[in-house]
């Protein structure tokens, strides 16, 4: 059997290769991981539902022929994975036991992956930390004192953790990139509608939240996009189409780019100074090799853009809470739903239709907008975060909740990401930073709609000018 050392020194792409030429079993590679994440699940609390048996079965089985065949993988608790709960890291969806996957799932299986369970999330995807009541909160394996942000928390954390090389995640306001941030990982999220949303809807939060992975190597994001990219069946819209290989271009050079430097929030609030730091520390990094980067901002109403999002984000939430309360027959209870939850799925009922319709409007407004942006510069550099991890509890959501602290503490940990959930761009997460109290500290590049690869070609470049692989939590 693999020792965890061993284990720790491949991505998926090396596990795979390992597997395809005998030199491991795809058992022996589960075996591994799963090893890990008993022995560590107490501490990070990563881990909310297990399918081992079946990922034994799957590892045993004949494998197709897929350049990810054989490496073990773990679902987000927000996606459908069959014969198991999505309880969306709720009480009121705790027993959601679902009896088909998800389209990314059936694409993840397709692709050879063995999944062996399900990672934590904050409830219905809402929270930047990863505490729900439901599970308990998962913990930073930098310094388990700190939170490995959300909502993808669960993947953030299994994969810093050494468990597996890659996960899936979501992201609907920054929840693949402030876990990739906060756990030193790639975290790239992708257009709207580039990787599939359904069967059960046809997109999230309207069309702001998207899925894909948090890894340890850019190759690795870039082999899962392959896996999963393109349209389903019935899909109400479809991201610009792409018709190569992620994996065999993003190592290609992208030319001299033109990067605009932005260090505004979204929110007005100052970023920390460490967050600052890794900002420049990025830009000169880009400069050295052969980009162009200079201070600018996209100009837009971020007030009423705040507004709007925010507006979307709560009816779905209510719609979410209070349909599940009409098919279960009965009425709100106490303890269904955190205090947080509670406040954000009332004020979403007392929306109405003219609001949601305006929000959606304001918001590809600001999609327009940032495309002419582009038309200038070709990325975007920002910080990922405001400030370095928070401590465990700092954003609480269920004890003594008070939701004027709450907002105010929010915005001193997030501002940068949701932005691009709005505009439908993707955006990619680097861990090229650390504070001086070694915790990871990531930084954002943004690209126009359909610029995935380009992202992904910069983020090469950078992951062999200021590697980070090797860079990993005490173990």
């Amino acid at each position: 059997m693999l020792t965890f050392n061993d284990y720790q020194q491949h991505d998926a792409l090396d596990l795979a290769s390992l597997i395809r030429s005998g030199e491991l079993s795809a058992s022996e590679v589960l075996e591994a991981a799963i090893a890990r994440a008993e022995s560590r699940n107490s501490d990070i609390n990563s881990l909310v539902a297990k399918t081992f048996d079946e990922a034994l079965a799957t590892a045993k089985a004949p494998l197709p022929d897929s350049p990810l065949a054989g490496v073990p993988f773990l679902i987000k608790d927000l996606a459908y994975l069959n014969g198991t709960p999505c309880t969306y890291g709720s009480r009121l969806y705790a027993d959601n036991r679902v009896d088909h996957d998800a389209t990314v799932v059936e694409r993840y299986r397709a692709a050879g992956l063995v999944i062996f369970g399900k990672t934590n999330t904050p409830e219905f995807g809402l929270n930047v930390v990863t505490e729900p009541a439901l599970f308990g909160p998962c913990r930073n394996p930098w310094n388990t004192d700190h939170t490995p942000g959300g909502s993808s928390g669960g993947a953030g954390a299994a994969v810093s953790d050494g468990w597996l090389p890659v996960a899936h995640a979501t992201d609907g306001g920054g929840s693949i990139r402030i876990p990739a941030s906060c756990c030193g990982l790639v975290g790239l999220k992708p257009s709207r509608a580039r990787n599939p949303a359904g069967p059960d809807v046809g997109e999230g939060w309207g069309g702001m939240s998207t899925g894909h992975v948090v890894s340890r190597t850019v190759r690795d994001s870039a082999a899962f996009l392959d896996a999963t990219h393109g349209p389903a069946l019935g899909d109400p819209y479809q991201a610009q189409s792409f018709a190569g290989s992620y994996l065999q271009q993003h190592t290609r050079g992208s030319g001299s780019l033109r990067i605009a430097l932005e260090r505004n929030t979204m929110t007005g609030v100052a970023p920390h100074r460490e967050c600052i730091d890794a900002l420049e520390r990025a830009a000169k990094l880009c400069e050295e090799l052969g980009h162009h980067v200079e201070e600018a901002s996209p100009e837009f109403d971020r007030e009423l853009f705040g507004q709007a999002t925010g507006v979307i984000v709560v009816g779905n939430i209510a719609n979410s809470v209070y349909g599940r309360v009409k098919a279960l027959g009965r009425a709100l209870r106490d303890d269904d739903i955190e205090p947080h939850t509670r406040f954000m799925a009332e004020s979403g009922r007392r929306l109405t239709a003219e609001d949601y319709a305006r929000g959606i409007q304001v918001i590809h407004q600001t999609g327009r907008v940032l495309a002419r942006f582009h038309e200038t510069y070709d990325l975007m550099l920002t910080p990922t975060l405001v400030c370095p991890p928070v401590p465990v509890g700092f954003l609480d959501t269920i004890t003594d909740y008070d939701a004027d602290l709450y907002n105010k503490r929010f915005v001193q940990f997030w501002g940068y990401t949701n932005l691009q959930n709005a505009t439908g761009q993707p955006a990619i997460s680097l861990p090229l930073h650390w504070s001086a109290d070694n915790l990871p500290i990531g930084v954002q590049f943004v690209g126009p709609v359909g610029g995935e690869l380009t992202l992904l070609q910069l983020a090469s470049q950078l992951e062999e000018a200021a590697p980070w692989f090797d860079t990993t939590p005490s173990r």
